[in-house]
């Protein structure tokens, strides 16, 4: 039981190498920005990566306004209305689940945030298809090669490791990295 322990911490501490907080500060920056102007954010992902996005909705919500002083963010996670989800996937197909609501609720200048351990889930690539259409900013947190989202997203946050679970802790680890820089007032600097 140790071995497997230690051998997955230090498998998440060498997945997290210290160039990869450049990418971070510039999603934290475009997410202040997004605050500060009203814009929405939408966040989705699959399986696990579907939970993380809903988690960060709620820590970008609530999280980074609970002392009141000021409202939380614009935010939706797309994976948490399962009558949207379910009406989509079976009336138009799987892949659309998120391109549909972010065709309908997206807008120019708004942020897109996807969340993948492959990075080629084609509902994943979909949204971002979609996304930058509309001429939104896009962000991917991805695990793996990081597949295709690597190639379409505006800043992607590609963590080179080949194992699903440390890459879901990692999409946790910067939206709360986002978070805490958002909510504790450090934004302003």
């Amino acid at each position: 039981m140790d071995e497997i322990f230690k051998e997955y911490k230090k498998d998440l501490e060498t997945a997290f190498s210290l160039d990869i907080l450049e990418d971070i500060k510039v999603l934290a920056e475009e997410l202040k920005s997004a605050w500060d102007d009203g814009k929405n954010i939408f966040i989705c992902g699959n399986g696990g990566s579907a939970g993380n996005a809903i988690h960060l909705a709620n820590d970008f919500l609530f999280g980074i306004a609970k002392d009141k002083s000021t409202n939380g963010m614009r935010v939706e996670a797309l994976s948490a209305n399962t009558s949207v989800i379910t009406c989509l996937a079976n009336d138009i197909g799987y892949e659309e689940i998120y391109s549909v609501q972010i065709e309908a609720k997206g807008r120019k200048g708004d942020v897109l945030l996807v969340l993948s351990g492959s990075g080629n889930s084609p509902n994943i690539v979909r949204a971002l298809e979609a996304g930058k259409k509309i001429g939104m900013r896009t962000f991917a947190i991805l695990g793996y090669t990081g597949g295709r989202c690597k190639g379409l997203a505006d800043v992607p946050i590609h963590f080179a490791i080949n194992d699903m679970q440390i890459s879901e802790d990692l999409q946790l680890i910067v939206g709360h990295m986002c978070m805490q820089w958002l909510s504790l007032g450090n934004a302003n600097n």
